[in-house]
């Protein structure tokens, strides 16, 4: 690297850039402590005034958070909860677990064909490691915690969606986390007890895997449509069901 390149580096516009980048990229997550003043001198080949000058403009910006005795951490960048109308119109609606499953759709097939294209050997580890807690918790419950599976769930998606390397993606994922976990809530409590479909759901979340860990761009987006796309099929396939099961209990009982 350049000598003027290391030294723009060094100072404390270069340093909250580094840091900056970081965190983009999911190094540091949202709500993480920061390491030591000394530690983070040491990995980033600066002195600790120019550190803490750049630590300054992060906090100007709101990107960093410091707390006396605690030490400086990233800000929650997307709010944890909208309780905007909208969001509110969105998690009331029962169609729009539909337009949900969509929304994944796009996102999680790109990020699925972009994380077997550019996912790094750590990369893998940690999808192989996200999606071996999800299996091993579907193998050895005796009875399944829907929320729990939910999460498992969705972190799998996630850890393949961060190892498209595209921040904006990541990020726009991630300010959806509360309606996409409703998205995974719903597709596993009303799928995953009926034998046929759960035993659909382990087999794409495998072959997912799979394809994304062997560096199969195409296959890995296809596994991941077939996925959503099955999912949104069992679900209006429950809804007609229901729906006919409602009809006949009415002309059952009458409406006297």
């Amino acid at each position: 690297m350049p000598d003027e390149r290391l030294a723009g580096m060094r100072t404390a516009d270069g340093v909250a850039a580094t840091l900056e980048q970081l965190i983009l990229d999911g190094v540091f997550h949202p709500g993480q402590l920061l390491p030591s003043e000394r530690r983070l001198c040491d990995k980033l080949g600066v002195s600790r005034s120019s550190l803490r000058e750049g630590l300054r403009a992060l906090r100007s910006k709101g990107v960093i958070e410091t707390r006396h005795g605690r030490g400086s951490s990233v800000a929650q960048l997307v709010p944890p909860r909208d309780d905007s109308p909208l969001m509110h119109l969105f998690k009331s609606q029962p169609r729009t677990l539909f337009d949900l499953l969509e929304v994944r759709a796009l996102l999680e097939g790109e990020s699925a064909f972009l994380a077997a294209s550019r996912g790094t050997p750590a990369d893998r580890v940690l999808i192989t490691r996200r999606y071996q807690e999800m299996a091993s918790y579907v193998a050895e419950a005796e009875s399944i915690d829907v929320e729990r599976l939910a999460r498992l769930d969705h972190a799998f998606h996630l850890a393949i969606c961060q190892a498209s390397h595209n921040p904006v993606l990541v990020h726009t994922l991630q300010s959806l986390t509360d309606l996409l976990l409703s998205s995974v809530f719903a597709s596993v409590k009303n799928l995953y007890h009926r034998a046929e479909p759960r035993e659909m759901i382990n087999r794409q979340h495998a072959k997912l895997h799979e394809a994304v860990v062997q560096g199969r761009p195409a296959l890995a987006k296809r596994v991941a449509l077939e996925h959503l796309n099955s999912i949104g099929e069992r679900l209006r396939e429950i809804e007609v069901e229901t729906q006919r099961l409602e009809r006949s209990a009415m002309r059952l009982e009458g409406w006297e």
